[in-house]
């Protein structure tokens, strides 16, 4: 039985020095619950912790020892940008077979049923991982996410934070990039640089390097959040906080 083709935004990746300060800081301001921390992750050098904002699951990784792929990002980026974009899908090893054709390698395929997840490699997809995954019987929003834990599902809130609606990109040549990532994961790219998945946005705009570079959150009272980020330390501007590498930008 085939299942008719899909393209959704599953999750986001982002890499810290330390993991406690940044769930922490997440979970405070955000308003957002940890559903899981996976000791599957230990043996790549890494601990994480996956917090569900509404069906999009946000995940913070952090290296223990040195050597990991994730610690050599941090000190080859300064500790700026977001680590992985995750879509789930009905096909990713064809999603993946489509990259390698235009000169994609893949960089990791993770075959723990019943998920099924072929990651990209960073260097070749620009900026970020891109990673696609499957999990049988998982092609309802809610279903089944081995990686989030048996039961992410009880841990989403929306009191404070409704909706991930938003992942800007960046690069010298916004453009080009936009029609690469299209390219890559079947979507293409608008007019105005954008890639629309359906529960999300891929935005493409200027900047110095080609990095994630910000996450944008529809949030009940954006003032009263911003007010406890800045509570937290947190440098404000506008509506926007350095956080996880990536700025996070709320209205």
């Amino acid at each position: 039985m085939t299942m008719a083709p899909y393209m959704r935004l599953r999750q986001i990746c982002l890499v810290a020095p330390q993991l406690a300060p940044v769930v922490a800081d997440i979970a405070e301001i955000m308003g957002l619950s940890v559903c899981y921390r996976d000791g599957n992750v230990a043996k790549y050098g890494l601990e994480n912790a996956l917090l569900p904002v509404d069906t999009i699951l946000l995940e913070v990784v952090a290296p223990f020892k040195d050597g990991t792929t994730a610690g050599r990002f941090i000190e080859k980026t300064g500790g700026r940008g977001g680590y992985m974009a995750i879509f789930c899908c009905n096909d990713p090893d064809e999603r993946g077979r489509n990259a390698n054709a235009m000169g994609v390698r893949t960089a990791n395929v993770i075959d723990h049923a019943p998920y099924h997840g072929v990651q990209l490699h960073p260097r070749d997809c620009r900026a970020a991982f891109i990673e696609f995954n499957h999990t049988e019987g998982s092609d309802d929003i809610l279903g089944a996410y081995p990686p989030a834990g048996p039961d992410w599902q009880k841990y989403i809130r929306k009191d404070v934070t409704q909706a991930l609606t938003t992942v800007e990109m960046q690069s010298p040549d916004p453009q080009e990039l936009a029609a690469h990532w299209g390219r890559i994961i079947g979507i293409p790219p608008n007019a105005g640089a954008e890639l629309k998945l359906p529960n999300a946005t891929f935005r493409f705009v200027e900047g110095a390097s080609e990095i994630m570079s910000a996450l944008e959150f529809r949030v009940t009272d954006p003032a009263s959040l911003l007010h406890v980020a800045k509570a937290r330390g947190l440098a404000v501007a506008g509506h926007e906080f350095l956080l996880g590498g990536v700025t996070f930008r709320v209205g």
